[in-house]
């Protein structure tokens, strides 16, 4: 099934996802239900053109998956036939870091599974909304490889180092309930993409830049508080902070 994409770039002919525009947002769906959302390498050059498209015209992003679960994991099938120079490359990782380092904000709604390569997917959201039935994991190792598109980076800075090697190394899963309490996600709902958009539309209220600037001093590594005097000093002199702070003191008083 092919999904239309209604940005004010051209229409672009996707199969296995699907993009909307919501006006202030994005919807971005995973559009393969038969195969539990399985990643493959056609949906991570699809996934790379979405990327472009948010890229030009950043908004928030909500992340889900078609049917009832968010990524089952990578084709298998596909994987099986890849070779030391595909590792090389980072075909995955590649693709996951740049969803991560989109300017704004995303929110993936996790339903289902969410293993190997989706879990992975999911942890390169900046928020994440669970349903009750959701399942976090990362196989790998039992298929002679390990989680290598950012799970040993991200994971334990979303759970810390006991939890995720317990992931990792042990195979462990984290349910819903789990996810939760280790601060995997901001909140477990029956309705999660209500949650996400309550959360959108919170995210979308605030300042377009200042969100932006904040998203890069809370991704830079290291102790940087020079990178966040920079750029406070960049919000200080623009219109927002102005406009906004005005506006409250008004309301204020």
């Amino acid at each position: 099934m092919a999904g239309a994409v209604t940005t004010d770039t051209p229409p672009v002919d996707l199969e296995h996802v699907v993009i909307s525009d919501d006006g202030d947002r994005y919807r971005v769906t995973l559009n393969r239900p038969e195969r539990r959302n399985a990643i493959t390498g056609e949906m991570i050059a699809e996934l790379h053109r979405v990327c472009a498209i948010v890229e030009r015209a950043p908004k928030p992003v909500l992340l889900c998956g078609a049917g009832h679960n968010f990524a089952g994991g990578a084709d298998i099938a596909q994987l099986a036939r890849r070779t030391r120079d595909d590792a090389l490359a980072g075909i995955n990782r590649t693709l996951f870091d740049r969803i991560a380092a989109l300017a704004l904000p995303t929110v993936a709604v996790v339903e289902g599974y969410a293993l190997g390569g989706g879990a992975e997917l999911a942890y390169a959201c900046d928020i994440r909304i669970a349903a009750p039935d959701a399942v976090f994991g990362n196989p790998e190792p039992a298929l002679g490889i390990l989680a290598a598109a950012g799970a040993s980076y991200r994971l334990p800075q979303l759970v810390g180092t006991s939890v995720a090697k317990q992931i990792l190394l042990a195979s462990a899963r984290l349910d819903a309930e789990q996810a939760l309490r280790h601060g995997l996600v901001m909140e477990v709902a029956d309705d999660p993409f209500a949650v996400a958009e309550t959360v959108i539309d919170r995210i979308v209220a605030q300042s377009a830049l200042a969100l932006r600037l904040s998203k890069t001093v809370i991704d830079a590594p290291g102790h940087h508080p020079w990178a966040d005097d920079i750029a406070q000093a960049v919000l200080f002199d623009g219109p927002d902070k102005t406009e906004r702070m005005s506006a409250f003191l008004e309301k204020k008083s």
